[in-house]
């Protein structure tokens, strides 16, 4: 069976457990037991290599011991292991090695949704097929995983945890981390911009050992939610990151503004803040008075400017609302423009982020230590022949091709002016109030016609309409006279 049949076979398993409901606990009790089997598979590549190698997980609660034997443990007594051994143990694992807090963290808030001890062990029979070791079997495993993490669009809330691989490889592209430097996502979802940038850097950079060490040892992440996390665990250790530990459960902004010193600072963002949303009462006191607000983008868009180092550079996903906003969006925005150097606004159609949202949206990029003096804006479109970007036609990497090809290389030289292309300067947008919402003036807008005359058709078709009404209101007052 293919690793495609397996994992789709494991999820009509689960579909006929009484616990599972819907796609979000599916895909969160999915993302616990492949945690263990990766950790496991992964410790058990780590003994042979290492003589005085440990699991971070103690003998009796290791996949090997309790799941891997087909005719293990089932039914009423492998639901109370679950329950009563199995998640109360990881939940407290104590220990400073990275492995372990790792596991301790995703099982801290995890939870078993299952109630058949039967289908259970189904399911853990499926995934001891997967052998995670075996490179091919991982990187089939990986897609599906993908696939996984895109149907959480679908799930409800967790659509917001996801960003369109196709943005993500795009924005990672653009940047161009190097193995060395600190990259952060700062609200990092499942994973999806730390994945695509790992795999940048190891086609291009990563050439020995050396060079994926420096990588892994520059990964940078937070994420608040307790299901996206475990999710961007599990994605980092399927992309062969050693150590995950990086990707830390706690919410970024819950730190003092302040207390983010020069040891903190870093090369790059790369990051999709959730927008729409609002923090709880007090996170915004942790920042200065004059960015105090609960919008969660606008909290993310001010801490990264002071994250990053003199020269750092980052790309970010931002709604419109954050383009054109007043009070403190423009206090942000100018100070944004200020500190930094914002070179470039690719907007993207409101259909990007379907069905999760439907706004507009926009890719930031800019560069710390000198002030914005013209901002290029790019206006992305949807492919001839298709009206919306949708589930089934979503954004793809090649859509975005024509924008790399305008990009002007590592140092944006030889840009145009084309017709999803203008440039704009720092005073002109001054002159606007640090209105960002520029619309593409080379778009001709469409001539609906003389006013007048379209009034002298509306009031003809107004009348006609009324003509046929007493028409038919006549016929049918001589029915029913009969």
């Amino acid at each position: 069976m293919t690793v495609r049949n397996t994992v789709k076979s494991i999820q009509d398993i689960m579909r006929q457990d009484s616990g599972v409901d819907g796609d979000a606990q599916r895909i969160s009790q999915l993302c616990w037991m492949f945690f263990l089997k990766i950790i496991d598979d992964q410790d058990l590549e780590l003994e042979a290599m290492q003589k005085d190698y440990r699991s971070p997980i103690p003998n009796k609660f290791q996949w090997r011991t309790w799941a891997a034997n087909p005719e293990g443990i089932t039914g009423e007594p492998l639901m109370a292991f679950v329950n009563d051994e199995l998640f109360p143990s990881l939940k407290e694992l104590t220990g400073k090695d990275g492995r372990r807090r790792v596991v301790r963290d995703v099982f801290e808030d995890a939870y078993n949704y299952m109630k058949s001890g039967q289908l259970m062990r189904q399911v853990i029979n499926k995934i001891n097929s997967i052998d995670f070791n075996n490179l091919t079997e991982r990187q089939h495993f990986g897609d599906i995983y993908e696939q996984i993490l895109n149907d959480l669009q679908s799930a409800g809330n967790a659509g917001e945890y996801y960003t369109p691989r196709a943005v993500t490889a795009f924005m990672a592209d653009r940047i161009d981390p190097h193995p060395g430097e600190i990259l952060f996502d700062p609200a990092c979802g499942t994973g999806g911009f730390l994945a695509c940038a790992i795999r940048h850097m190891r086609e291009r950079y990563v050439k020995k050992p050396a060079d994926e060490q420096k990588m892994q040892q520059g990964l940078r992440a937070c994420e608040k939610k307790q299901l996206p996390h475990m999710l961007c665990v599990t994605n980092m250790l399927l992309h062969g990151i050693d150590d995950p530990s990086f990707v830390r459960h706690d919410n970024t902004l819950a730190r003092p503004y302040i207390s983010y010193g020069q040891a903190d600072r870093v090369d790059i963002v790369l990051t999709n803040p959730p927008f729409g949303g609002k923090e709880e009462d007090g996170i915004e006191s942790n920042f200065p008075k004059h960015f105090q607000t609960r919008e969660t983008a606008d909290l993310f868009l001010a801490l990264i400017v002071r994250l990053l180092k003199s020269g750092g550079r980052a790309a970010v996903v931002l709604p419109d609302g954050s383009l054109f906003g007043e009070g403190v969006k423009t206090r942000l925005k100018e100070h944004l423009m200020e500190e930094c150097n914002l070179h470039t606004i690719i907007r993207l159609p409101n259909s990007v982020f379907k069905p999760y949202a439907n706004i507009g949206t926009n890719l930031l990029f800019f560069e710390k230590g000198e002030p914005t003096k013209d901002i290029w804006f790019y206006e992305h479109r949807i492919p001839d022949g298709q009206k919306a970007y949708s589930m089934t036609k979503p954004i793809r990497v090649e859509h975005l091709k024509p924008c790399v090809e305008w990009w002007g290389g590592a140092k944006r030289k030889g840009r145009k002016e084309t017709e999803v292309a203008w440039k704009v300067t720092t005073d002109e947008v001054k002159a606007r109030g640090y209105n960002l919402d520029i619309k593409n003036p080379h778009t001709v807008a469409y001539d609906h016609g003389d006013p007048e005359e379209l009034l002298q058709k509306l009031e003809a078709a107004e009348k006609e309409t009324a003509s046929l009404r007493d028409q038919l209101k006549a016929i049918l007052e001589k029915v029913l006279l009969r």
